[in-house]
C-alpha cells in the first residue's frame, strides 16, 4: 500500500467519565482491530494526535499499551506501524482463533435465549447487506459484533479478552482479507451456527464457527498464497 496514503479512525463521542487517555487509546485500538491502521503504512505521534485532535501525550501513552499488546509497534525514529506479520504467526493466529472461539461458542450455547439469537439474526442481516455494499469497514465490525455477541451469552465466560487480543493482531490483515471473500466464502457459516443454536447442537456450533474462521482465511489456503499475501500487505 501507499505509505502516505490518508487514514481514516472511526471517531467517536467521548462520555464524560472516560479519560482522554482512555478514549485515545480505546479509538485506536478499534481502529487496529477493524483493519483501520493497514499494514505498511508509518504514522507518527504528532499525525495521530493531529487526527484524534488530542495532545501527543495521550496518544503517547495509548501506544505503550498498544505495543505491550503486539498490536502496533513503536520504531526508533517514533513512527508508529503495524508489526510485521510472518505465515507462521499467521497460521498461529488463525489456529488460536478456532480453537478457543469454538470452545467460548460451545460454552455459550446453554445461555442463548430468543432474543439473544434474534439480536444474531439481526446482526447477520446487517453483514449480508455490507457485503452487497462492499463495505469493508462495515463487514469487519459487524462480523466481530455478531462474534462477540455469541461468546458473551455465556455470563461467566473469561476468554473474551483472549479472544479481542487474536482479533487486534490479525485485524490490520483480515481487512485486505475481507475483500477476497466472495472468491472463498461460499458457504454461510454464520446460518450454519445459528441453526445450530436452535437445535441445541454443540458439536455442529463448533464445525460452524471453525469453519467460518478457516474459510475467512481461504485466500491464504495454501503456504505460496500466504507468504504472497503477507508480502503484498505491507508492501
Amino acid at each position: 500500500m501507499d505509505k502516505k496514503s490518508p487514514i481514516h479512525i472511526t471517531i467517536s463521542k467521548r462520555d464524560d467519565s472516560v479519560t482522554i487517555t482512555q478514549w485515545v487509546y480505546k479509538t485506536l485500538r478499534n481502529a487496529v482491530m477493524y483493519g483501520e491502521i493497514l499494514p505498511g503504512r508509518a504514522l507518527t505521534i504528532r499525525e495521530l494526535a493531529g487526527i484524534l485532535d488530542v495532545s501527543p501525550m495521550p496518544v503517547r501513552e495509548a501506544l505503550r499499551q498498544l505495543a505491550a499488546e503486539n498490536a502496533l509497534d513503536i520504531q526508533g525514529n517514533r513512527r508508529v506501524m503495524v508489526p510485521k506479520m510472518t505465515a507462521m504467526k499467521f497460521n498461529e493466529l488463525c489456529e488460536a482463533r478456532i480453537a478457543i472461539e469454538s470452545h467460548a461458542a460451545a460454552r455459550a450455547l446453554p445461555y442463548i435465549d430468543s432474543a439473544q439469537l434474534q439480536q444474531l439474526r439481526s446482526l447477520d442481516k446487517l453483514i449480508d447487506k455490507a457485503q452487497e455494499d462492499n463495505d469493508l469497514a462495515q463487514i469487519s465490525i459487524l462480523n466481530q459484533n455478531f462474534h462477540r455477541a455469541l461468546y458473551t451469552a455465556n455470563p461467566h465466560q473469561v476468554t473474551l479478552p483472549l479472544i479481542e487480543s487474536l482479533w487486534l493482531q490479525l485485524g490490520p490483515f483480515m481487512r485486505l482479507a475481507t475483500s477476497q471473500l466472495e472468491e472463498h466464502y461460499l458457504v454461510d457459516r454464520h446460518n450454519e451456527a445459528m441453526t445450530a443454536i436452535e437445535k441445541k447442537d454443540a458439536f455442529a456450533l463448533q464445525i460452524a464457527i471453525a469453519a467460518d474462521i478457516r474459510e475467512g482465511i481461504a485466500f491464504a489456503g495454501t503456504p505460496e498464497m500466504l507468504h504472497a499475501f503477507i508480502e503484498n500487505a505491507g508492501a
